[in-house]
């Protein structure tokens, strides 16, 4: 088959899970809550944010930057020429039209840097409708860590883009720590060089309504992607986590492993990862996994994993997914040494995501996070225990 038809076919090959991508927003019909895409996701909770209003709206911002890196201000047009992803789902295209712009974070050529590359966004109310339109440009055989902060209060509707060059190697942490009333729309697009790493972890505790999005897509062979991921959704809460991984060239590699705990009347998470081989992709390697922990009565986890497969020329492909209450053996094995059914449950806690956590290969953030675990069980099941 000639280069030209290869290109032809991988335009065609549309998964049923994301849309064919597009910046017009008359290509995304209003959802309904029937839609596939849809149909876990309370919209009558999202408070008016795909109506699509113009707002002049904005979060605060503290940045911590290091030196060689530049922020800019861009146009919609210049974002899209830089080669970001195209948005496939309705709340990115709204985000980047009724942005007024992008934010754009560049990080030079060989740049190698021990300090992060921090941005924390908050919000001052959720009375504020939020559009956000980020693009992070990471040069070739940079070695960059990137961490994404959002608190507060707000409606925020985010579309955020990652172009990592060849021989990179980037660590994104996207962090979700809102007040209650919250509610977040986010897509995180990640483009992936030639031989280029890129590990995304995303995190979500706080926040009425979060809905993650997370999309890579390859710009040659060699690329590797992990997506990680933790969410603790309380009573309430309505924390979900889409995965696309399209791999579009050969010999890439992708990883998915994400773990939620719920606890509380109505508490409700849903990750839905979908993985699409194309025919051009031969010799790839991927794995999706999700694991759920339900702590108590009244939660509710959804886990859909996908894979769509274009050819078997493939290294590997997989999947898993479970969803339990605590294991009873381990908790008998902790009782019947003399600890307390509270600390026991506790520590089960603790073990299910202590191995996720200390992956995400920033200090003191994975301290922050045992920490903030450790405040959510005693919101709830320490205190009922």
């Amino acid at each position: 088959m000639t280069a030209v038809a290869d290109a032809v076919e991988t335009t065609q090959v549309v998964s049923h899970l994301n849309p064919p991508p597009s910046y017009d927003l008359a290509d995304y019909p209003v959802p309904t809550g029937r839609e596939e895409v849809w149909r876990f996701t309370p919209l009558k909770r999202l408070r008016g944010i795909l109506d699509g209003e113009a707002s002049d709206a904005t979060l605060g911002w503290d940045t911590s930057v290091p030196e060689g890196v530049s922020l800019s201000t861009i146009t919609a047009d210049e974002a899209r020429g830089l080669g970001e992803l195209p948005p496939n789902e309705l709340p990115a295209a709204l985000a980047v039209s009724r942005a007024g712009g992008a934010t754009l974070v560049d990080v030079p050529d060989d740049f190698d840097s021990e300090q992060p590359l921090a941005i924390r966004l908050t919000g001052a109310s959720v009375d504020d409708l939020v559009w956000g339109h980020l693009v992070f440009r990471v040069g070739r055989h940079a070695n960059v860590t990137i961490v994404l902060t959002h608190t507060g209060s707000a409606r925020y509707c985010a579309s955020t883009s990652f172009l990592v060059g060849d021989g990179a190697q980037v660590r994104i942490l996207s962090l979700q720590d809102w007040y209650d009333d919250a509610v977040h729309l986010g897509r995180d697009s990640i483009r992936v060089g030639r031989d280029a790493s890129v590990r995304h972890t995303s995190i979500s505790f706080g926040g009425d309504l979060v809905r993650m999005h997370a999309n890579v897509e390859y710009d040659g062979p060699g690329g590797e992607a992990e997506l990680l991921g933790l969410y603790f959704a309380d009573a309430g809460q309505h924390l979900e986590h889409r995965l696309f991984a399209d791999h579009n060239a050969p010999r890439t590699k992708s990883k998915v492993t994400y773990k939620g705990a719920l606890q509380g009347q109505g508490a409700h998470t849903v990750w839905i990862g979908n993985v699409l081989i194309r025919k051009v992709a031969e010799g790839i390697e991927t794995y999706e996994e999700n694991r759920n922990l339900v702590l108590t009565d009244g939660c509710q986890a959804d886990s859909v994993p996908n894979l769509e497969i274009e050819t078997g020329e493939i290294e590997g492909a997989g999947h898993a997914s479970a969803t339990a209450r605590f294991d009873d053996e381990q908790l008998f094995y902790l009782r019947s040494r003399g600890i307390s059914e509270a600390e026991a449950q506790r520590l089960v806690v603790h073990g299910f995501f202590n191995d996720l956590i200390r992956r995400v290969g920033i200090p003191s953030v994975e301290e922050q996070l045992l920490t903030t675990v450790e405040a959510e069980l005693a919101r709830n099941l320490l205190k009922e225990t």
